[in-house]
């Protein structure tokens, strides 16, 4: 039961960071003075996270026989 509880918290802190690399990106888009470098790679960043969560919940699923 632990690897469930492993993988749910691991979940919830990439959605935290995923959450605080979003007010990142807003607060610096809308400060309109941001590095577009810098931007792009915390979009790339973000994108990641969010493909890493989704694998992360495709495991808490049980296989389905067909």
């Amino acid at each position: 039961m632990t690897d469930v509880q492993d993988l749910q918290r691991r979940i919830i802190e990439l959605d935290v960071e995923h959450r605080d690399l979003d007010a990142v990106i807003s607060m610096l888009t809308a400060d309109g003075h941001g590095d577009q470098l810098q931007l792009r790679r915390l979009k790339k960043r973000k994108l990641q996270l969010k493909d890493h969560i989704t694998l992360l919940k495709m495991q808490l699923v049980p296989d389905i026989p067909a």
